[in-house]
């Protein structure tokens, strides 16, 4: 093979057309399209504690409407819809912080000064964390 085969074919005319090894694709591309998928990655989150959120409070009613029919006591009511309503503005909490955190970051890679915040990751871990413990301890007296 020759030096200009390897570099690339010619077409039949003569123009070279490059391979797919000298097609480099532009730093800011493919950060602009990571950043993409992590903002994606966060609204499917971010929908699916919505969805958890509204199969607890559901759930809790549930629960209540069977109380009632076998005059058991039951799972409050209230406790559970506290729960799911809890997780649903969590889910949208999230999906609106990862807005602005996409903006933001959006902004900074066309700058060339990006620097990534650790802010939002550890608020939202607290935060589900938080809500984790809580309806732990919630099951764990009402079970």
């Amino acid at each position: 093979m020759t030096q200009q085969e390897e570099n690339g074919m010619k077409t039949p005319n003569g123009q070279h057309v490059p391979t797919s090894k000298q097609v480099a694709t532009s730093k800011k591309v493919t950060d602009h399209l990571a950043n993409e998928r992590t903002f994606l990655a966060w609204m499917r989150t971010g929908l699916a504690t919505i969805t958890f959120g509204f199969v607890v409070e559901r759930f809790g009613l549930f629960l209540h409407e069977l109380g009632f029919k076998g005059n058991t006591t039951v799972i409050p009511y209230h406790l559970s819809s506290f729960f799911g309503v809890s997780l649903t503005v969590l889910g949208v909490i999230m999906m609106m912080v990862a807005l602005l955190q996409f903006l933001q970051n959006r902004l900074s890679i066309d700058a060339e000064r990006f620097h990534p915040s650790a802010s939002f990751p550890i608020i939202l871990a607290i935060l589900a964390s938080l809500v984790g413990v809580l309806l732990a301890i919630y099951l764990f007296l009402t079970g």
